[in-house]
């Protein structure tokens, strides 16, 4: 199997510039990390004073949540800090605790992206596809039918086709315990809610631990996840032999980078080309292959809309 082609970073920046794009920070990664936190502890503050606003802040909520697996990323690429102990222990403690094994899996997805090796492949491959399709993918999302499945293990869909097919001789219906698939049941989110569920009743918060951290992870978080992976990969064809149009990056607004693609998630083209650049210079990275007109053979799209209209098929 043959590793998907690469660019030499030397064909399109000078030294010093390079040096500057891939130099890691030993406070910006940090500071991200706080930032995040702080945004969802205001969020709660926020809440808890003026509950009207809760409606308001799951949004904000869920996109931190975003935030902290992407955090988790750079920590997965050794960009959050530069002491490996540090980026290890920050990505994994403050961040997600699935770290190592998403390392392992992710550095196989940049290494085959988009090749018949890349694990990340089924993201990907069923685009395009029909309006009422994504419809109901995004349906589930909202109503916590996703959430149920990939954070408990309970695969609703799955349940009702089986309820729906046909009963052959011999066989009996499926029962509540076949409710048990899909990704399978996350043991750590479920220990970890329920330890935050008890430190915040024990200072009579426990409510709004529930509306404004379960809530956004069980019904909105899912949609803008999905929405993120979409935009990343969705349509670029299998085997795509030129790096530049492995990934898809999404120009975003103001409003997108608060709710949808914070931390510039949104430029996952420069990211695919050039895995050393921490997060933060990806801007940058774009600005300076915009000036080298590099821009025409990449995959850009002008909006998170226009992602969703390309996908959709006709």
């Amino acid at each position: 199997m043959a590793a998907a082609a690469r660019v030499d970073p030397s064909t399109l920046f000078e030294p010093r510039q390079w040096a500057a794009l891939t130099a890691k920070s030993r406070w910006r990664g940090l500071w991200l990390v706080g930032h995040c936190w702080g945004v969802i502890g205001l969020a709660m503050l926020a809440g808890a004073r003026w509950p009207w606003l809760v409606p308001l802040l799951v949004p904000v909520v869920a996109a931190r949540q975003l935030g902290l697996l992407i955090l988790m990323h750079e920590a997965a690429h050794g960009l959050l800090h530069p002491d490996r102990r540090i980026n290890d222990w920050v990505g994994r403690w403050l961040c997600s605790a699935a770290l190592h094994e998403y390392r392992t899996v992710h550095l196989r997805h940049h290494r085959f992206t988009q090749q018949a090796e890349d694990p990340d492949l089924a993201l990907s491959r069923p685009f395009p596809i029909a309006r009422g399709s994504l419809l109901r993918k995004a349906l589930r999302d909202l109503t916590g039918v996703t959430f149920l499945k990939l954070r408990l293990g309970v695969d609703l869909d799955a349940w009702w086709r089986a309820r729906r097919a046909p009963k052959r001789p011999g066989a009996s219906r499926a029962s509540g315990s076949s409710l048990l698939g899909g990704a399978g049941l996350d043991h750590r989110f479920v220990w970890g809610s329920l330890g935050c569920l008890a430190a915040f009743s024990a200072v009579g918060q426990g409510g709004l631990w529930i509306v404004l951290w379960l809530v956004p992870a069980a019904f909105w978080f899912p949609l803008i996840y999905r929405l993120r992976n979409i935009a990343e990969h969705a349509l670029v064809p299998l085997d795509e032999p030129d790096p530049f149009r492995h990934a898809r990056t999404t120009i975003a607004s103001p409003w997108a980078r608060v709710l949808l693609a914070p931390y510039w998630v949104n430029h996952h083209a420069e990211h695919h080309l050039f895995t050393q650049v921490p997060c933060w210079n990806l801007p940058r990275a774009h600005r300076l292959l915009a000036q080298r007109g590099a821009l025409e053979r990449m995959n850009v799209a002008p909006g998170y809309g226009e992602v969703l209209r390309q996908v959709v098929r006709v």
